[in-house]
């Protein structure tokens, strides 16, 4: 049996190589290493995916997220809601801006945030919700389109573990993630589902005039070259990752439906194991599975667990060991252990285990099996 990875770029590459290739090749043969046709034509082909007006490009992930709160305008101390269960790129740049990120929990099933602590948590100083869609699944976005429009306040999804999974809205609408709210934003780190080969992200919007602002801050505040409008960043994907982007967004609903598959056969192995449960799915959502997480009985020693799979070759990881709420960095006082118990029971609890486009069903029996056998023998 193939040795088992988390997630297998390498043997993803060699299915899709000569694509690959002959697109890198092209942008080194015309050197245009920096925006360009090639960006252009990515940024088009991924619009058309998503069914959005707008697509901009930006360097990773974080900037997208960045930048979308940078073009609202918004001023220090505005307070932006946001899961405590997340990676912690969401707070990141809420407090860089200089604003006050407001922690919330997350429901039990999804992990994704909870519309009804949002609505909770919202103050005169709220002026943005931010909800992340967790693992590959979308929040419930119509109950916090619902509040966000009750109380005049901004949405900026956080997508960028989410890209194709779709929401269903009760008036029969299909939405793809990240195109819901005012702004929303991806990133093509190369372990996402829409992978390149570096750094890369996306901010997506239906409002026209928010995108031209959204171009002009990734290119340093510039509309005209030298004529800088308003502070900017240079924030930009370049056209070798473009590229790479480019031939696998052709493949992105054949990746998504690998990785439901591997779900499947995990859910059917575990449904039967009372210290597991499987990842809930939103009924309202479709799941793109970037992660795969279980999450066990309180009664299950994690630690020990991680160390018998890790013996058998198989690696797991844990998203995340410590809510953000209770991070070094974020601890200013105004919150304390138990104030978000499902986010901190989470994150005690959750393990993910291999997730990608290549497992095969033998590496899926060996794992789940291995999962069912050893957890019985990792009590406290």
């Amino acid at each position: 049996m193939k040795k088992i990875q988390m997630v297998d770029l390498q043997s993803q590459y060699e299915q899709i190589k000569d694509e690959i290739n002959r697109g890198i090749q092209a942008v080194i043969d015309s050197s245009v290493f920096v925006k360009g046709g090639t960006v252009l034509d990515f940024q088009h082909h991924l619009e058309q995916y998503l069914g959005v007006r707008n697509v901009i490009p930006v360097g990773n992930g974080t900037d997208a997220l960045l930048i979308s709160l940078m073009v609202l305008d918004l001023k220090k101390g505005d307070e932006v809601i946001l899961p405590s269960f997340t990676f912690v790129a969401a707070a990141e740049v809420v407090a860089l801006l200089g604003l006050t990120p407001v922690f919330v929990d997350v429901e039990p099933d999804t992990f994704c945030i909870s519309p009804s602590a949002v609505e909770k948590a919202i103050t005169s100083r709220t002026k943005v919700i931010m909800p992340v869609h967790l693992f590959g699944q979308n929040a419930e976005m119509e109950s916090i389109l619902q509040i966000a429009k009750s109380h005049k306040i901004y949405v900026v999804e956080d997508a960028c573990q989410s890209i194709g999974a779709e929401y269903l809205f009760s008036d029969g609408r299909r939405i793809k993630s990240g195109c819901m709210g005012t702004v929303g934003c991806t990133s093509f780190f190369p372990s996402k589902n829409l992978g390149c080969f570096g750094d890369g992200g996306a901010v997506f919007t239906n409002d026209d005039a928010l995108a031209d602002e959204i171009r002009c801050i990734a290119n340093h505040g510039m509309r005209v070259r030298y004529h800088h409008d308003r502070i900017g960043v240079n924030s930009r994907l370049d056209a070798i990752q473009a590229a790479v982007l480019d031939v696998k967004l052709n493949y992105l609903d054949s990746y998504i439906r690998s990785r439901q598959a591997a779900a499947a056969y995990y859910d059917s192995v575990f449904s039967s194991c009372e210290l597991v449960a499987v990842p809930a799915q939103n009924p309202h959502s479709t799941h793109v599975y970037h992660q795969y997480t279980l999450k066990l009985d309180e009664s299950v020693d994690r630690d020990l667990l991680r160390l018998k799979l890790e013996e058998k070759g198989i690696p797991t990881m844990i998203y995340y060991p410590i809510p953000l709420h209770l991070q070094k960095a974020y601890c200013n006082g105004q919150y304390k252990v138990g104030d978000f118990p499902v986010a901190e029971q989470l994150a005690k609890t959750v393990i993910s285990l291999p997730m990608h486009t290549e497992l095969d069903e033998g590496q899926l029996q060996y794992i789940a099996e291995s999962v069912v056998s050893l957890v019985k023998t990792c009590k406290k």
